[in-house]
């Protein structure tokens, strides 16, 4: 059984066995932020699918509003002209050939990958590589575009993506515990309504079962399914 931390016991007597508003959570979430770095917020969506269904299988990116509070670092995987397009929109990484063999090689220091869809021949030969990392590009999230400045600028500003995992959970990053309180409570209703509207067609029963946000060394806090506007 996990050994939790002296520090970790003391927080959690802080949380109580209920379900919070989402204001209640970020404030409770904020004052068990106690690490001597600065601790992300994650959140855990635990929902009603079965990914092992190919229409249940929830992916999607959103647009969190004030951003997660880290600088997201992009390579854009383009020939010319668009190598030009990814730089001028500032991506630390720009190139084809050349970062096709350093990835091929082991390196990997980047957030996301962006890729136009005449390189992806090539690049899709990289999945047993990128694809355990969550780095390779998909149409579906908005990595595989002609449009290499609008992505570039769009994940620099904000955009992260998601996707259910094997146990039904959504996990993602949604801010930095110093954020405002506003700013994490705004973040937390920009995530929550896009798993909502995304919500499968073919899901059945109760879809958001429990929803929980943590700081990274800290103990979760549950919030209210009502606040999602499930039943």
């Amino acid at each position: 059984m996990k050994q939790h931390s002296k520090r970790f016991r003391e927080v959690a007597k802080k949380i109580g066995p209920k379900n919070y508003s989402i204001g209640e959570a970020v404030e409770l979430v904020k004052q068990t932020a106690s690490a001597k770095f600065s601790e992300a917020v994650d959140i855990a969506v635990r929902l009603g699918l079965d990914p092992k269904k190919a229409d249940q299988a929830l992916r999607g990116t959103v647009a969190l509003p004030h951003g997660i509070g880290k600088d997201v670092r992009v390579l854009v995987i383009a020939k010319p002209p668009k190598d030009e397009e990814a730089k001028a929109a500032g991506a630390d990484h720009v190139g084809y050939k050349d970062y096709l063999d350093k990835i091929q090689q082991g390196w990997a220091d980047v957030d996301v990958i962006i890729a136009t869809p005449d390189v992806m021949g090539d690049l899709g030969k990289l999945g047993k590589i990128l694809g355990p990392r969550g780095l390779m590009p998909n149409p579906k999230s908005g990595t595989v575009t002609v449009d290499v400045a609008k992505a570039v600028k769009e994940v620099k500003a904000g955009k992260i993506e998601f996707r259910v995992e094997k146990a039904g959970i959504v996990h993602a990053t949604i801010g930095k515990a110093a954020f405002e309180k506003e700013k994490l409570v705004e973040n937390i209703h920009s995530f929550l309504g896009t798993i909502m509207r995304l919500k499968p067609a073919t899901a059945k029963g109760q879809y958001v079962k429990s929803i929980a946000i943590s700081t990274t060394m800290g103990p979760g806090v549950h919030i209210d399914r009502a606040e999602t506007g499930a039943h």
